[in-house]
């Protein structure tokens, strides 16, 4: 059973290079380090698509071209069960990690992403693996900074990135490639223990 990678995102010029795209960008970075076709719109998914292999196994890279919080509507053609969701792994940004972090998990809950929680309730299952990338200040002790109050959390999340940031993205998204190869090659434990290491 092929692969689908699902990177969450906001689509048009206005939302590029801000933080709430962060897995949208992630998985765009598989597509040129995996030599994969061009990403073309595919209007039954409702998402740029593209097919191709990682490390010899099928795989269809996804963006959805919905708003985040309705990605469901792009996964749902190609996710039909709960098991077809084992093969799912969603790529997304996570205020809950600082920049810099990523961790994946299986199983999990949304912790409140509305991409997420949109996959989840139109797939019926939360039994799939996602890449959560960091995107808050970083605090004391590795810990991330809160932001509190929605309209502070809704201007970090769609802000651009700062030059600074941008640095410490790329580092990171490289390291989110390298996930997903692993994930692909070999399985979800060594990809695990890769993305939830602090190098």
């Amino acid at each position: 059973m092929a692969l689908v990678i699902v990177g969450l995102g906001n689509p048009g010029k206005e939302y590029e290079k801000t933080r709430h795209n962060a897995g949208r960008d992630a998985v765009s970075l598989v597509v040129k380090r995996e030599g994969f076709d061009d990403l073309v719109f595919n209007k039954m998914v409702n998402a740029l698509v593209s097919r191709g292999t990682i490390a010899g196994k099928n795989s269809t890279i996804v963006l959805p071209e919905t708003f985040v919080n309705l990605s469901g509507k792009a996964v749902a053609p190609l996710i039909k069960s709960p098991k077809m969701a084992k093969n799912l792994l969603v790529v997304h940004d996570d205020l809950d990690l600082p920049l810099g972090t990523i961790k994946m998990v299986f199983g999990r809950g949304s912790g409140g992403h509305r991409g997420v929680e949109s996959i989840m309730r139109v797939i019926k299952t939360k039994d799939f693996a996602r890449i959560r990338i960091g995107i808050s200040a970083e605090g004391k002790k590795h810990q991330t900074k809160k932001i509190s109050g929605e309209e502070k959390v809704i201007k970090h999340v769609i802000g651009k990135w700062k030059p600074n940031e941008e640095t410490v993205l790329k580092k990171t998204l490289k390291k989110v490639v390298d996930t997903v190869h692993l994930f692909a090659s070999k399985d979800i434990e060594s990809a695990m223990q890769f993305a939830n290491t602090r190098q």
